[in-house]
């Protein structure tokens, strides 16, 4: 193999480059997510610094978006320093010039060929950098033009959003804290009353408002789900999914730290990650329990005795695109399939916690109606005790102007979210 050719200094340290080859061979295997992956990776290479992840972070999510694309451009059996290079001049805008002095001889001629490539008329799954089986599911309920519409969405990184711990700090003073003394350029978000949006990406890990448990990293479209269920003062509450916690945090807040909030969760990775996150924010009326399946005996001694049960059901991921752009090329209809029986399942179960008047929020982050609407109505259909409320009008009721019709449905290039959906019912 030849050795890079003799050149100019680059911008791009040579040794930079090589990690960022090196990573998207481990990524694009995509045998694991690409966080895991990548934190693995930064775990064993500790000798990079941050700007050093940083560059092979943003292009190996960058890769991932357009994959699709890439492969078209360069050929399926295309090689992670292919790809590398490929993503840096046709994603990323870097000159061939600024690339020479980290070619192999060989790629010269190469790169000058894929430059050259003409992008227009790309058939319509490239430009939306969707798999087959995707691609046919959203024809089925979306036109061209909105499929291509949310792709492009989907294909941008999302910002970092914040929820202020409104027990410990207000909104105003947390934003005027992280402008004025941190430096952190910040504004509040469109709909939620406690969110922050930061226009770029900092480390908040020792950042003191983090430290103090007034901030939470939370995506907008999240805090809203949580402003659904609308928990009161002293009611028993179940986040029947709960994972790390993020809107278990939420309802413990929205309940001014009175009540009763049961986090349920079958990992105990994710109720173990809730732990330092409870500790910060001063909740005490939180109780994280881990559980075998929805069938749970600690589940079924609460039958009938919940004001209010927050369902955000395992899903597949595909409204957090902008986060996790793996999903797309991980995920299988095959899977879907299995997930929509482990949703019902699910549904039915914590539907039955609830006692007469009760409120019960179904929510996913898919776009998907198989994963949404389809099963809402399904167990609708078979349980007449059940009616489904209008989210518009919750939201409204606590001065949140966002009318997405009966269900709640945020779409990134809409609304600024992730793609969640949700749909509030109540036991009549």
């Amino acid at each position: 193999m030849s050795t890079p050719a003799s050149r100019s200094t680059t911008s791009i340290p040579v040794s930079r480059f090589g990690h960022l080859v090196h990573a998207l061979q481990s990524v694009m295997r995509l045998h694991e997510p690409a966080d895991a992956n990548l934190h693995n990776y930064f775990r064993i290479h500790r000798e990079l610094g941050s700007q050093d992840r940083a560059f092979v972070a943003e292009n190996v999510y960058a890769a991932l978006r357009r994959k699709r694309f890439l492969e078209h451009l360069i050929g399926a059996d295309a090689t992670p320093r292919q790809l590398a290079l490929a993503t840096l001049m046709k994603l990323q805008g870097i000159n061939a010039r600024e690339l020479a002095p980290l070619l192999m001889d060989s790629e010269e001629e190469w790169l000058k060929q894929l430059k050259a490539k003409s992008t227009a008329d790309l058939p319509l799954a490239v430009q939306a950098d969707f798999p087959d089986w995707l691609m046919e599911k959203l024809a089925s309920f979306m036109s061209e033009a909105d499929i291509l519409a949310l792709a492009r969405g989907m294909q941008q990184p999302a910002p970092l959003d914040l929820r202020v711990n409104t027990l410990l700090d207000k909104r105003d003073e947390v934003l005027h804290t992280l402008v004025h003394s941190d430096g952190i350029a910040a504004e509040i978000t469109p709909h939620s009353p406690f969110g922050l949006r930061l226009k770029d990406k900092p480390s908040l890990n020792r950042n003191s408002l983090f430290v103090k448990g007034k901030i939470e990293v939370q995506d907008e479209g999240s805090q809203l789900v949580g402003l659904l269920l609308a928990p009161q003062r002293r009611e028993m509450v179940v986040d029947f999914c709960a994972g790390a916690g993020g809107k278990t945090l939420l309802l413990g807040a929205l309940m001014q730290n009175s009540g009763r909030v049961y986090a349920f969760d079958v990992s105990e990775k994710r109720l173990n990650n809730l732990k330092p996150r409870l500790k910060r924010s001063g909740l005490s009326n939180l109780h994280p329990q881990l559980i075998s399946n929805e069938n749970d005996l600690k589940i079924k001694r609460l039958a009938g005795k919940i004001d209010r049960v927050l369902v955000d059901a395992p899903c597949s991921g595909l409204g957090t695109l902008r986060r996790n752009p793996d999903m797309k090329w991980r995920q299988t209809p095959e899977g879907i399939a299995d997930l929509t029986q482990k949703q019902a399942a699910i549904l039915l179960a914590a539907s039955r916690l609830l006692k007469s008047g009760g409120r019960l929020v179904y929510a996913t982050c898919s776009f998907l109606p198989e994963e949404n609407q389809q099963i809402v109505e399904a167990f609708l259909a078979q349980h007449p005790e059940f009616k489904l409320l209008d989210t518009s009008e919750i939201l409204a009721a606590q001065h949140v102007v966002l009318d997405t019709g009966k269900y709640l449905q945020l779409l990134p290039h809409v609304h600024g979210t992730d793609g969640f959906f949700a749909a509030v019912m109540e036991r009549v």
